[in-house]
């Protein structure tokens, strides 16, 4: 069953850290350095701390966790504490993490992204793909989306991701494990609360478009319409369509173990 965590509005004030609990914390997204989404999240979460972010030069939305690895990547500072770089989500988190910037970040947060990351879209999401980095490299990391298509307002999920990010820094997170959080893009009032919830599954329409170009060519063009989502109760996509901000917990292990006995009877 979905369980319900929090009873919104309003949502809940960032948490005060105290000056010794100060953080160093790394903000990037798939959007590129100058989204609207990655500026209001990286200005939410600095009353935790210190905030670096570095982002792709340009959108790299459905990335996934891509790594840069034949040819040698571009850093230039924007602004101060602000880097762009000439490659992936997690080409970004690899680089701050290992070295670029003067300190290693405690934290990663990626968002906000300027649409959901729920179902199937997970395994191509760049934002996702930057906390599965930060996972990866040993660090508490946060993945936050916003569930709409036009008019996006930023500053309630921003809002949100700040609160977690301190409620992660105080708690903790289970082992390889990473936060997928999706918010409805809704009125304040509107929004119902949290839910913990499990990767649900989307229904998309023709994945591929076939055209002509004006010399005769053919080219095609990859993402379909998206249709809908399945009914699963406890889903990410159910969740948000009933206003819910979502909390998927991702895990780093991707084995089906339910499934090893089985393959074993196959006699390989």
């Amino acid at each position: 069953m979905v369980q319900a965590v929090g009873v919104l509005p309003p949502l809940c004030p960032t948490k005060k850290l105290t000056a010794k609990s100060l953080l160093n914390i790394l903000v990037t997204n798939d959007d590129g350095i100058f989204s609207e989404g990655l500026k209001a999240l990286s200005g939410a979460l600095s009353g935790l701390g210190e905030v670096y972010v570095v982002a792709p030069d340009r959108e790299r939305s459905a990335a996934g966790h891509s790594l840069t690895l034949h040819h040698p990547l571009r850093v230039e500072e924007v602004s101060k504490n602000n880097f762009s770089v000439d490659g992936t989500p997690t080409d970004c988190v690899n680089l701050a993490m290992n070295g670029m910037l003067p300190v290693r970040p405690d934290m990663v947060v990626s968002g906000i992204n300027k649409g959901g990351n729920m179902g199937d879209d997970i395994t191509y999401s760049g934002t996702v793909a930057a906390a599965l980095e930060g996972t990866l490299l040993g660090v508490p990391s946060i993945a936050i989306s916003l569930a709409a298509k036009k008019d996006f307002v930023f500053e309630r999920a921003a809002r949100f991701a700040a609160d977690t990010a301190a409620m992660v820094m105080e708690r903790g997170l289970p082992k390889d494990t990473l936060l997928n959080i999706n918010v409805p893009n809704l009125a304040e009032s509107e929004i119902r609360g949290c839910r913990i919830t499990r990767q649900g599954k989307r229904v998309y329409g023709d994945a591929i478009v076939e055209k002509v170009d004006p010399r005769g060519r053919k080219y095609f063009w990859i993402g379909g319409d998206l249709l809908g989502f399945e009914p699963i109760e406890d889903s990410d996509c159910q969740a948000v369509s009933e206003g819910y901000i979502s909390i998927t917990p991702l895990h780093l292990d991707l084995t089906n173990y339910e499934s090893m006995d089985e393959l074993k009877e196959w006699k390989f």
